[in-house]
C-alpha cells in the first residue's frame, strides 16, 4: 500500500505476503482483487497500513488481468504451452458478494489465450495478443455477453495486430495495438467495427488508458503518449515524455 497524498513523494505505508507472486490487482471498495500464479485472492484494505488477505479461489491456470464490476470479478486465466505461450485463455466469473468466499459461477474459454479485459455493461471486453518463434503476430477483440453471469457467451470478435490491453469508454474500445492506439465502435456489441488507429512505431503501445478526450499509452519503451481522440476516427499523437 502506497500513500500518494503527496504525489511528488509517494510512500509505502503497508504490505502482504503473497506465496505465488503478484499479477493484477483491481480496487474496489474496501478490497483489492489480485490475481496470482493459480488463484485469485481478496484483500481487505480498510486498514491502509495493515492489509489482509481473507479470501481466495484456486484458478488452476497462469494469472491475468481482473477487473471487479458489482458482485463479480471477472477473471483471465490461460494456459500455456511448453515455451510458455498462451494456447487456450478462459475468463472466469467469480462471485464476490461474500469477500471471504469467492466462488467461481461461470467461465468461457478464449481461444489463443487472453491478454486483458475490460467490462462495461453487460459485456465483458477481452483481448488476445498472439506470436510465434517465426515472428508471426496475431490479435483479436472479443466481445462477451455477461447478462448471465453463470453463462458468459463470446457474441463477436475483430482481428488486431496483436492486442495486449483495452480501455472501453462510452461507445469505444481502445486498444493498445503492440505498435498503435486502435479505436474500435462497440455501439453494436455483435458487431464491433475498427473506425481509428495511429501508430505509435518509436514506443509501441501496451497499456492504455482513456480520459476524456485524451488517451494515454504506455509502451515498451517506458514513454507516455497522449493521443487526442476527440474525433475517434482520427487519433493524433499530441505529446510524449
Amino acid at each position: 500500500m502506497i500513500d500518494i497524498s503527496d504525489p511528488s513523494a509517494p510512500t509505502i505505508i503497508g504490505s502482504v505476503n503473497s506465496t505465488g507472486g503478484g499479477g493484477r490487482v483491481y480496487i474496489s471498495g474496501n478490497y483489492a482483487y489480485m490475481t496470482f500464479v493459480g488463484g485469485f485472492r481478496v484483500i481487505d484494505i480498510n486498514t491502509p497500513s495493515n492489509p489482509e488477505i481473507i479470501g481466495y479461489v484456486g484458478l488452476g491456470y497462469a494469472y491475468g488481468d481482473v477487473y471487479v464490476s458489482g458482485r463479480y470479478a471477472y477473471v483471465i486465466a490461460n494456459e500455456i504451452d511448453i515455451d510458455g505461450r498462451p494456447w487456450l485463455g478462459h475468463l472466469q466469473v467469480i462471485d464476490i458478494s461474500i469477500p471471504s468466499n469467492p466462488i467461481i459461477i461461470g467461465s468461457v474459454d478464449i481461444p489463443s489465450g487472453a491478454s486483458d479485459v475490460y467490462v462495461s455493461g453487460s459485456y465483458a471486453y477481452v483481448t488476445t495478443a498472439i506470436s510465434d518463434w517465426a515472428g508471426n503476430y496475431g490479435g483479436y477483440l472479443r466481445v462477451i455477453d455477461i447478462s448471465a453471469p453463470s453463462n458468459p457467451e463470446i457474441i463477436s470478435s475483430v482481428s488486431t495486430y496483436y492486442a495486449q490491453a483495452v480501455y472501453v469508454s462510452g461507445s469505444y474500445a481502445y486498444i493498445a495495438d503492440a505498435a498503435s492506439l486502435m479505436v474500435i465502435d462497440i455501439s453494436i456489441p455483435s458487431s464491433p467495427e475498427i473506425i481509428g488507429t495511429v501508430y505509435t512505431p518509436d514506443w509501441g503501445a501496451d497499456v492504455v488508458y482513456v480520459s476524456g478526450s485524451y488517451a494515454y499509452v504506455v509502451g515498451w519503451g517506458t514513454r507516455l503518449q497522449v493521443i487526442d481522440i476527440s474525433t475517434p476516427s482520427s487519433p493524433e499523437i499530441i505529446g510524449s515524455g
